[in-house]
């Protein structure tokens, strides 16, 4: 995209701030160019977190009836998907994927679930609650 074409439109979603995003200049170089937003970026931007909010609260509805552990509430609440979670916990996608079940979570060592809560950026006492 050229410079003198980024979007203009006043988005509500800074609330006024300006935004950097790379652009090609007038000499044809990568660069730095400001915007005030665009109304397709918050329309996106909104789905997505719609998107996470209902899956933590279909997380949520889970860890209730005792098929789900608090650590998939947690995921979606910091707008994480397992992948995510994985590359920021240090764990395997796979493991991820064990730990959410009840029985498996119950029995994660305390290191473990300081790893968790540092990646999910919580108390380590917090990660427990389902609310």
């Amino acid at each position: 995209m050229e410079a003198a074409d980024v979007p203009q439109e006043n988005s509500a979603t800074y609330g006024g701030h300006l935004k950097a995003v790379y652009a090609r200049s007038g000499d044809g170089r990568l660069g730095l160019t400001q915007t005030c937003g665009w109304e397709a970026e918050e329309t996106v931007t909104r789905q997505a977190v719609q998107m996470f909010e209902d899956l933590a609260a279909a997380a949520l509805e889970r860890a209730r009836a005792g098929q789900s552990s608090p650590l998939e509430i947690h995921m979606y609440r910091a707008r994480m998907d397992i992948a995510l979670l994985a590359q920021a916990s240090g764990f395997w996608r796979w493991q991820v994927r064990r730990h959410i079940r009840p029985a498996v979570f119950a029995r994660l060592s305390k290191a473990h679930r300081a790893r968790y809560a540092q990646a999910l950026g919580i108390d380590p006492d917090q990660l427990d609650t389902v609310d």
